[in-house]
């Protein structure tokens, strides 16, 4: 089905976007740096296929301990070095490696440059980095230059100036970096994307995707996020931190960067409330927290138009009593699907025309099992270490069987810059009133190429040995 024409579907949608605002397209953060000499795109470029992938782990707090089976069971991967600040993680994790009979991993930590002597001794295909959110940049970086392929967790960094940094560092050491999004390979989102890209949906026209999770206790713990380094982040930053969890599934669905692109951001935020009554109810005086001031709207809403016309709404609240929910909605000329409702086995609910009639809801579980992926249909299918459902371990399993079978990576390092680039959009918007802030280009000219993202062809992991 043909896209709808620029200039007639989304210049009058820019044109009242800037006029709600109250001015016009802020074009600042578009700029788009030349390449120096020697980069060159890194789309479409395959791994060098390797038998045994060498993994090196940075950051072994909540995140990092709690993938480090997945890795460890993933066929044709080896956990060879384990790193954190504290080195006692470390030790732990090396422990963890060794009791499910695997080799013991070498262990770094004790200091901030801690993870540079490990890039510098080990010889590492990947490195994982699953640290407090302001290190991601420079751990990110350090690991391209040293000659790794490297996943990271949100975000994968948190400025703009940072989020060109790594696409350029990629495409100048020719390694890939992308972010560790494992819900861009949740089985409903995975569904909801074949769907998308089968027309039972019509002409996608908007979609919602969000991180709508209550974590005021474990932001106030003592023991949870170390130094308390997340709850830190409301009292510094009006950013929306987290919505990658939501917008990943729902710009892939879109074809983001394969045939369409974020355009420009505009967002909102409600006031600060949740954090400092939670703590005005639940936190004894003496807490260290009582010394903080929270910023962080407790609902920010960056509403995203795209070159083709379309409209994505991200929505991040961790701080307010809410359910659980990622959102993920998609909608066309021909249908709708919700997730996150109390409906049949698939806990989503979808209405799809000419299936469907009389304005009533019907249950999304025969169409996920329809258009189920084909990594749920063989890897999710199988009993695996992975949190979040198995995503986790499917994600681990896809990113190893794409290095050892020498595959173009299913998400790239400008996936990555784009679906982080509303943590530092959303502050540029909110800081002028709201006004649309255009969302750089980080493809260069690129993005208009359909190419394969997560809809891949069903493909073998190569044997072991």
């Amino acid at each position: 089905m043909p896209y709808p024409n620029r200039r007639t579907v989304l210049g009058g949608a820019i044109a009242a976007t800037a006029a709600v605002a109250g001015g016009a397209v802020i074009n600042s953060a578009s700029a788009v740096p030349a390449r120096r000499p020697g980069q060159r795109s890194m789309i479409g470029v395959p791994f060098e296929a390797v038998d045994t992938v060498r993994i090196g782990v940075i950051g072994l707090g909540n995140r990092g301990m709690g993938m480090l089976s997945g890795w460890a069971a993933v066929p044709g991967c080896t956990v060879a070095a384990v790193c954190d600040i504290r080195a006692p993680r470390a030790k732990t994790a090396a422990d963890h490696v060794e009791a499910a009979g695997k080799p013991r991993p070498v262990e770094y930590g004790g200091s901030a440059s801690s993870y540079q002597k490990m890039l510098s001794r080990e010889n590492l295909d990947l490195v994982y980095i699953a640290t407090p959110w302001e290190f991601h940049h420079r751990q990110g970086r350090a690991a391209l230059l040293a000659g790794a392929h490297v996943g990271v967790e949100l975000p994968i960094a948190t400025e703009l100036d940072e989020l060109w940094d790594l696409v350029d560092t990629s495409e100048k050491t020719r390694r890939h970096l992308w972010l560790m999004e494992n819900c861009s390979y949740g089985r409903n989102e995975l569904a909801m994307l074949k769907m998308a890209h089968e027309g039972v949906f019509g002409e996608v026209t908007n979609g919602h995707g969000g991180y709508l999770h209550d974590l005021r206790e474990l932001l106030f713990s003592d023991t949870y996020y170390t130094d308390a380094w997340r709850r830190k982040w409301h009292t510094r930053s009006i950013a929306s931190f987290y919505p990658m969890h939501g917008l990943a599934p729902i710009a892939a669905a879109m074809d983001i960067n394969r045939g369409d692109r974020m355009l420009t951001l505009q967002a909102t935020a409600t006031a600060p409330r949740g954090l400092a009554d939670y703590r005005e109810r639940h936190i004894p005086r003496d807490h260290p927290s009582w010394k903080e001031e929270y910023i962080n709207g407790d609902l920010v809403t960056c509403m995203i138009s795209t070159e083709r016309g379309r409209i994505i709404r991200a929505e991040h609240d961790v701080s307010s009593p809410r359910p659980y929910s990622r959102i993920n909605s998609l909608a066309g000329s021909r249908g709708i699907m919700e997730d996150y409702v109390p409906v049949g086995a698939a806990r989503a609910r979808v209405y799809v025309e000419p299936d469907h009639s009389g304005h009533s809801w019907r249950d999304f579980t025969s169409y996920r099992d329809e258009f189920d992926h084909w990594l749920w249909k063989t890897v999710g299918s199988q009993p695996n270490p992975g949190g979040h459902g198995g995503m986790d371990y499917i994600l681990q399993w896809r990113v190893v069987q794409q290095m050892r079978a020498g595959l173009v990576p299913d998400l790239d390092v400008y996936d990555g810059a784009a679906w982080c680039s509303p943590v530092p959009l959303s502050v540029k918007s909110l800081e002028n009133a709201g006004r649309p802030v255009e969302v750089p280009d980080f493809t260069r000219g690129r993005w208009a190429e359909k190419r394969p993202g997560l809809d891949s062809a069903q493909s073998e992991m190569p044997p072991v040995g």
